[in-house]
This record gives structure tokens, C-alpha cells and sequence, in this order.
């Protein structure tokens, strides 16, 4: 597997003409600019921001497989596996790259790292309403005539300008997904707390772990941080902390029985160490396992 720390590696591999700034490009295709009998398999030291629907061939980052039977846009951190095979578009379609090296002492340096798309599976990327597509493409076409213009002291914060409201659309646009798929498919907070059950239910009889995000991202197939993208808008809350919710609901109920100490209790539960479990139950409900427990046996 290749490795760019250039662009214009890439944009070679791409069959791409070079690129006119060596830390930031855009390329634009055509169905017909794209042979669709090339293999490419590369990491990089870029941000990627793509929006393609393919007629054919298949596009993978992360361990999941984006094919030609959807159109979406996409975004991949830098030193991110990346495979493209035998891509062949079905209309237009654009690529941002932005190197790493492009982002310090811009605006971007920091609000980049807080959109956690670029840590979504492929299969999870963003399906654009045709309105929303509008938004998208005049942006890009603002990226692209500022990218081709003579540079001047003012290019790069223009460009910056562009990109940063490219990715606060993209967060909105996120957002209305995450609504109309709950609406398609039920609630994933509902799914969630039975893949818990289930977790618990196993725990009485095989000696595993606590559930972590990645595992019930696993078992709902997406990826941990859309799970948890996904329940934050659903609930308020995150993927962590509504395991930890669950845990100490489960501890309640097992210490109000009264037939298991607090030892047995946090064992059962997945917990290797008493004494976390006892500073996760007293931050989340108030006061000790032990004190509660006095409680409800008084």
C-alpha cells in the first residue's frame, strides 16, 4: 500500500493534472474522465472531501465498503487506509484534498478535529437532498475559482472561508440525516439498550467484560463514533454514557434484591476493578453502592 505525503503523488496515481498549490487541491470528474480498470490503495497526509455517485466499481475506508448502488459525500482523515477500485462515475463529481500541513494558523487547525464524520465508516457517509447538493456544488465552485485564480495575500483565508462553511453544512446536513434515519428505522436508542439486555444476560453466563462503544457499534453495524453521534441526537447523551446509565440501572436493581455484596455485584456487571465500579455508582447516583444498599434493605 502507497503512502502520499504529496499531493501531487496523488494526483498522479488519480491521473489528475498536478496541483496548483502543493498543500491544498480540488479535482473535478466527469462520468467519461473516469476509465473505471484501476486499483488504488494508499494512506495519505490529507483530508479528503469527496462527492461521488458511481456508476460502477467500489470505494473503501475503514473496514467497510462504499458500492456503486448509492451516491454520497464522504470525508477521510489523513492516515486512513483508502482503496479505490475500478471506479467509474455516474455524474459529476469533486475531490478536496488538504494537507495536514496546510491547516496550522487557520481556523481550521482546530474545528476540523471536532467533526466526526472523518471517523465514520464509508457506508455512513452523508446522502445529499438534491437542495442540499445546490449547497454543496456552489461552494465547491467557490473553492475552485479562488483555487485557480492568481494567488494574492487574501487566497488562502477565501479558500479557508469556503471550506469551513462546507463543513458546517455537512454537520447540518448530518443532523436531518440522523433524523430521518431513526424515522426509516426505529429508534437506535431502543436497539441499543436491547443489545445491553442481551450483553447482561450473557455476562451471568460467560465471564466477559464490560460493553464497550465499539461493541455495540459492532453488533448495530456503524461505526463508534456515528453510534454515538447518532444517540447524542436521539438523547442528550453519549454512547458511553448511557452504558454507564444501564450499569449503574442494573447495580440498582441487584443491590436492592440483596442476595450479592458490591464485590459480587461489580464482577457480575463486567467491572475488573470494585473500586471503580463504586466511583462510577457514587458519581452517577450520589452515594455509595454500600449506602444504597443500606437504604433499601432499612
Amino acid at each position: 500500500m502507497d503512502h502520499f505525503n504529496k499531493l501531487s503523488e496523488l494526483h498522479e496515481a488519480l491521473g489528475v493534472k498536478p496541483p496548483e498549490h502543493p498543500l491544498f487541491s480540488v479535482a473535478y470528474g466527469e462520468r467519461d474522465s473516469c476509465d473505471g480498470n484501476s486499483v488504488i490503495e494508499f494512506s495519505s497526509a490529507f483530508y479528503i472531501m469527496g462527492f461521488k455517485k458511481l456508476r460502477s466499481g467500489s470505494m473503501q475506508y475503514g473496514k467497510t465498503k462504499y458500492d456503486h448502488d448509492r451516491g454520497s459525500m464522504s470525508f477521510v482523515k489523513p492516515h486512513q487506509k483508502v482503496v479505490f477500485k475500478n471506479v467509474e462515475l455516474e455524474e459529476k463529481g469533486f475531490l478536496i484534498l488538504i494537507h495536514e500541513d496546510f491547516l496550522p494558523g487557520t481556523v481550521l487547525y482546530s474545528e476540523i478535529k471536532k467533526y466526526g464524520y472523518f471517523d465514520y465508516e464509508v457506508n455512513e457517509a452523508l446522502h445529499l437532498s438534491p437542495s442540499e447538493e445546490d449547497i454543496i456544488w456552489n461552494l465547491y465552485f467557490s473553492i475552485e475559482k479562488e483555487y485557480n485564480n492568481n494567488t494574492d495575500e487574501l487566497s488562502k483565508a477565501i479558500i479557508v472561508s469556503h471550506l469551513d462553511s462546507m463543513l458546517k453544512y455537512a454537520q447540518r446536513f448530518y443532523k436531518r440525516q440522523f433524523i430521518n434515519r431513526t424515522q426509516l428505522s426505529g429508534s437506535t436508542i431502543t436497539k441499543f439498550n436491547a443489545l445491553l439486555a442481551i450483553n447482561f444476560e450473557e455476562r451471568k453466563i460467560n465471564e466477559i467484560g464490560l460493553p464497550t462503544v465499539a461493541l455495540m457499534a459492532e453488533k448495530l453495524n456503524i461505526s463508534s463514533r456515528y453510534l454515538t453521534d447518532l444517540l447524542k441526537e436521539e438523547t442528550g447523551k453519549t454512547a458511553l454514557e448511557l452504558i454507564h446509565l444501564f450499569l449503574i440501572g442494573e447495580a440498582k436493581n441487584l443491590l436492592a434484591e440483596g442476595e450479592l455484596n458490591v464485590s459480587e455485584i461489580s464482577h457480575l456487571l463486567g467491572f475488573e476493578n470494585t473500586t471503580y465500579f463504586s466511583r462510577l455508582f457514587k458519581k452517577e447516583v450520589g452515594t455509595s453502592p454500600n449506602k444504597f444498599k443500606e437504604h433499601f434493605l432499612n
